[in-house]
């Protein structure tokens, strides 16, 4: 399994540690849906760009080797915001 990584001190946590916490914060907060760690960790780096964080610092938050794996991010939200109509074009004029 892979680890987690504290980007403020370089410490590494075992990907099974942050699953139980994960699993506990879920039970605690009531939510149904199947959710995991990586849904947690995807949300986070789309937020992050929603935001208008830099690419490269997610890439380096992220711990991805490799730009074009942090653009996968990128392009999912991209789509996301495609589809968002302005209120302008509701009206009627």
């Amino acid at each position: 399994m892979s680890t987690f990584t504290k980007f403020w001190t370089g410490e590494r946590y075992p990907a099974g540690s942050i699953q139980k916490i994960f699993e506990k914060a879920k039970r605690k907060s009531g939510i149904q849906r199947r959710v995991t760690t990586h849904s947690l960790r995807h949300s986070f780096a789309s937020h992050l760009i929603e935001n208008g964080v830099d690419i490269k610092i997610i890439q380096e938050l992220m711990g991805h080797h490799c730009i074009k794996t942090t653009e996968i991010y990128f392009h999912v939200v991209m789509k996301k915001l495609e589809n968002i109509k302005s209120p302008i074009d509701n009206l009627d004029i």
